[in-house]
């Protein structure tokens, strides 16, 4: 179950955090592994000890350094995944990092720098990936393909001193559920996590009680090990027909995010016609009045 034998699996941002449990996770299930992280001292220390621990057990693994977000960077990832392994199959994008503002003080560059990394992170390498399955697919050969994208609750949710990774966020789920609809054709699956876990982003700051191990040393929900398993699944030949899907996943649990839906609409009391203001605040007046709260994702937000 979950073999991935022969299989050939590359991972941005996996030199520590959630990316590296699923490089260890995928190496364990056979897969040979690439670990690529941003080439800075502490980061490249993080990737090759990741390298290591999957040798020790037995596994194939290289690091390649580069910015997930620079089209080169990219390229060359690409070119030496092809060049060592003589495949790809599996893609996992985990890289990321915070710049947290409120809209009003945050500044161009906080707000492009992670939009960059996450998104274009995200676009680079799936572009690289798709465009190598298609033409793998149009000459003949059997295509095993798996997308795996990190996005987070914040897309749903919004986030109030988060405006640049909810917004980056909410653009991996529908870049990737266009890629699960384009790809399906050639076999190749695509689909999003949204993973509550510790790591270098909720270590610090207002998540961090929250996040921290359980001081009685029981199980840590929060874990990123509780999160690996189910990339496994995910690039495994099981899941083949789980494809254009969103999951929340930490602890013990894997919820399956619904599709958007829409409340019953508000009719024109003139019938087919069109609207007018006087019309549009008599019809939903009743539904807005004073004792109305919106609800986001639990929170309750008081009227300003």
């Amino acid at each position: 179950m979950g073999d991935l034998s022969g299989k050939v699996a590359v991972l941005t941002g996996a030199g520590r955090g959630l990316g590296r449990e699923e490089a260890i996770q995928l190496a364990k299930q056979g897969a040979r592994v690439v670990i690529n992280d941003i080439d800075l001292p502490d980061a490249k220390e993080a990737a090759e000890s990741a390298v290591e621990e999957i040798k020790s057990f037995g596994g194939e693994a290289i690091a390649v350094y580069g910015d997930c977000a620079d089209s080169g960077d990219a390229e060359n990832l690409m070119k030496t995944t092809l060049d060592t392994f003589g495949d790809l199959n599996i893609l996992v994008n985990n890289a990321g990092f915070c710049r947290d503002k409120t809209i009003f003080g945050m500044s161009d560059e906080e707000f492009d720098s992670v939009v960059r990394v996450h998104l274009r992170g995200h676009f680079v390498n799936m572009r690289n990936a798709t465009a190598y399955w298609r033409e793998k697919a149009k000459s003949g050969a059997d295509v095993y393909g798996r997308l795996i994208s990190t996005s987070s609750e914040a897309a749903f949710y919004g986030s109030a001193g988060q405006p640049n990774y909810a917004a980056a966020k909410a653009g991996i789920i529908a870049m990737t559920m266009g890629a699960a609809q384009l790809m399906i054709k050639y076999g190749v699956t695509a689909n999003v996590i949204m993973p509550r876990a510790l790591t270098d982003m909720t270590a610090g700051g207002q998540t961090a009680a929250l996040f921290a191990p359980p001081e009685d040393g029981g199980f840590h929900a929060f874990d990123p090990t509780n999160v690996a398993p189910l990339v496994g699944y995910l690039a495994s030949p099981e899941a083949g027909k789980i494809s254009g899907e969103v999951f929340v996943v930490w602890g013990n649990q894997v919820q399956v995010a619904q599709r958007p839906t829409l409340r019953d609409p508000f009719i024109n009391p003139k019938g087919e016609a069109k609207w007018d203001v006087e019309d549009l605040h008599s019809t939903m007046a009743s539904h807005y009045d004073d004792n109305y709260m919106p609800v986001w994702g639990g929170f309750s937000v008081s009227p300003v």
